[in-house]
């Protein structure tokens, strides 16, 4: 779990760059679109030999 502590209550923009960021680094977002919707098994396969390449 990603997990944000903020010290001065004025800095909630700063926060929520420093959130977005550590989602991205992390690969949240990207396993949140990935299991958006169901995919096949064969489809998952192509997807990461084409992500490998």
């Amino acid at each position: 779990m990603i997990e944000v502590k903020i010290s001065d209550p004025h800095s909630f923009e700063k926060a929520m760059r420093i959130f977005k960021r550590a989602c991205q680094k992390d690969g949240f977002m990207m396993e949140l679109k990935e299991r958006r919707f169901y995919s096949k098994p064969s489809e998952k396969k192509r997807f990461k030999a084409k992500k490998t390449r």
